[in-house]
């Protein structure tokens, strides 16, 4: 902690010097005095929020505000991701497409509201992940906002976009760090193209953006903080950003085109058969129509990558059924902001139903709902001794991984009975001596999951408690069999699923889904409790013992070679 303390003093220092340095300097800075283009926005619209703000209606991150007629600058706002998407001006889109004259002039008079009483001085507003999206936005709905403006706005608006460009420049000398910091050099990537006079910097922003991408961007398409959501965001800048360049006439960088290439593959080795993407390290609701539009840029129609070493995620598929698992370490730094503990879990899907998920994660909930959602007890992996398998700390004020699996081992293979995986992380060696070993088998119908989850202790402590947990998606209806012995699902489209845990006691306990579309849903969990000295090794199985008919929906029993269908149960 204090070694990132030290070294984020060290870079604001530095960009404080370049600063002031850059002010005494008369050269190299070349103030805009035209925009020649407005980058396109790829981010869904909804005309129907124009009216909205319009009638002082102002909803961002799951919260809603009534101004009453006040500017939304000068009220209390109701979360701090409120905050963050009132100053980054995104919502500029949903006036842009109303294109009507009341949109465009109410547009007009809150962004001259921000620049003439300096908002821009806001703690909120200052930071470079803000500001960025601010310029972002600025630009790309500059038609909106001067479009029947006078020559008085046109000026005071360049000069405010032009100056913002050169603060992320400053800001990007000091100590922007993470994912914030690539927004930064996209911003002002966009503003060097989309402005005049800025031939020098562009070439230069051009090396910077590339070797940022370079090193963010892993080999494998995966980003530094292994979040799916971060992924979505930046390709939905770096497209429009790639398009600016052709519509001026000018390659884009070599490096923006290798990352949306490396980017977009990756992108798919989350997606579940309903074309949700899996809930791994910050990822929750996904937006369908953001990834609509980003399958249309998609060029690539191969099949998902199976294997990302890299980023440290694998999938296994058997026809209709999908499994992704997180078999990597989590991020340190900057970059685990937004990281798990959930090394080993996985989420498993039969056609377009999810059966197994994570929970998720809900960016504007509580911050403790935020952190309970990022423990190893959220994800459908083994907890040992009740505690995560990572460890959070706040660190410049964020809660940063601090510690957890530092080596974690994957190795797969094609087998005659169907994709067989095995991963282990030592998670739990400092604090327990024990290293939790995965193993998994899809069968090439996709009609069995197999499983295994085995506990290696270094010591011989007399217990230690252990429980394998599988949290379902809210649309699966569970139910006990057996006295516990196992569990059935039902499932919406008629399929029902068998699940059994080698003899061990099947619990079906409370959960919560943070990602539904709708908000946070009550769902449940099949849960497995174990003594991991007494039991190291414990087999579980999902088998689905009826399918459903494709073009019906109805019951239809499995085919004769899927075996026998275990014998009827009462209901515990």
């Amino acid at each position: 902690m204090a070694q990132a303390a030290i070294g984020r003093a060290a870079r604001r220092t530095r960009g404080q010097l370049v600063g002031f340095a850059r002010k005494l300097w008369p050269f190299g800075r070349s103030s805009a005095t035209r925009l020649l283009f407005a980058p396109h926005d790829l981010r869904t619209s909804d005309p129907t929020t124009a009216g909205d703000i319009y009638a002082g209606y102002y909803a961002f991150s799951g919260r809603t505000l009534r101004t009453h007629g006040e500017s939304p600058f000068d009220s209390e706002p109701p979360s701090e991701a409120w905050a963050e998407a009132l100053h980054g001006f995104g919502w500029l889109r949903h006036m842009h497409a109303a294109d009507t004259a009341i949109a465009r002039a109410n547009a007009r008079a809150l962004v001259d509201d921000f620049i003439t009483r300096r908002r821009d001085r806001n703690e909120i507003a200052r930071r470079p992940a803000v500001a960025a999206r601010r310029l972002i936005s600025f630009l790309s709905h500059s038609p909106l906002l001067l479009e029947g403006a006078d020559h008085v706005f046109y000026e005071r608006f360049l000069r405010h976009v032009s100056r913002l460009a050169d603060r992320l420049n400053l800001a990007l000398a000091g100590a922007v760090e993470g994912s914030a910091r690539l927004n930064c050099l996209i911003a002002v990537a966009f503003a060097a193209i989309c402005l005049d006079g800025q031939d020098g910097r562009r070439k230069r922003l051009e090396f910077q953006l590339s070797d940022e991408l370079d090193h963010q961007i892993l080999p494998d398409g995966g980003h530094l903080s292994r979040n799916p959501r971060l992924l979505i965001e930046l390709l939905l800048d770096l497209l429009p950003l790639r398009e600016t360049f052709m519509a001026r006439g000018i390659e884009p960088p070599r490096g923006v085109l290798m990352a949306i290439e490396r980017m977009m593959p990756h992108l798919r080795l989350f997606r579940h058969g309903d074309g949700a993407l899996a809930l791994f390290n910050g990822m929750g609701t996904t937006p369908p129509d953001l990834m609509a539009t980003l399958a249309a840029y998609d060029d690539a129609r191969a099949r998902p990558i199976e294997q990302a070493a890299y980023a440290g995620y694998s999938r296994l598929s058997g026809e209709r059924s999908i499994v992704v698992i997180d078999a990597g370490a989590p991020p340190r730094g900057a970059h685990s902001v937004e990281a798990h503990a959930g090394c080993l879990a996985f989420e498993f899907s039969s056609g377009a139903q999810r059966i197994v998920v994570n929970c998720g994660t809900s960016r504007y909930g509580s911050a403790e709902l935020r952190l309970a959602a990022r423990s190893t007890a959220a994800h459908s992996t083994v907890t040992l001794d009740d505690r995560s398998s990572a460890a959070f700390g706040l660190v410049l004020g964020e809660m940063r991984v601090v510690a957890g699996p530092a080596d974690v081992r994957v190795a797969r293979q094609d087998a005659e009975a169907g994709q067989e995986w095995v991963g282990s992380h030592d998670g739990y060696r400092r604090g327990l001596g024990a290293v939790h070993t995965r193993r998994l088998l899809l069968a090439r119908d996709g009609a069995t999951l197999t499983g295994e989850d085995e506990i290696t202790l270094g010591g011989t402590p007399s217990g230690l408690p252990a429980v394998a947990r599988f949290h379902l998606h809210p649309s699966i209806r569970p139910s006990l069999i057996r006295e516990g012995a196992g569990a059935m699902l039902a499932l919406p489209n008629g399929e029902v699923w068998a699940f059994e845990a080698s003899g061990l006691q099947v619990s079906i306990e409370e959960s919560i889904f943070l990602a539904a579309a709708d908000g946070r849903r009550r769902t449940e969990q099949l849960s497995v409790a174990f003594d991991a000295v007494a039991t190291p090794r414990i087999a579980w199985r999902f088998s689905r013992i009826v399918a459903a008919a494709a073009s019906t929906g109805r019951f239809r029993p499995p085919p004769p070679d899927t075996g026998t269908p275990p014998e009827p149960a009462q209901d515990a």
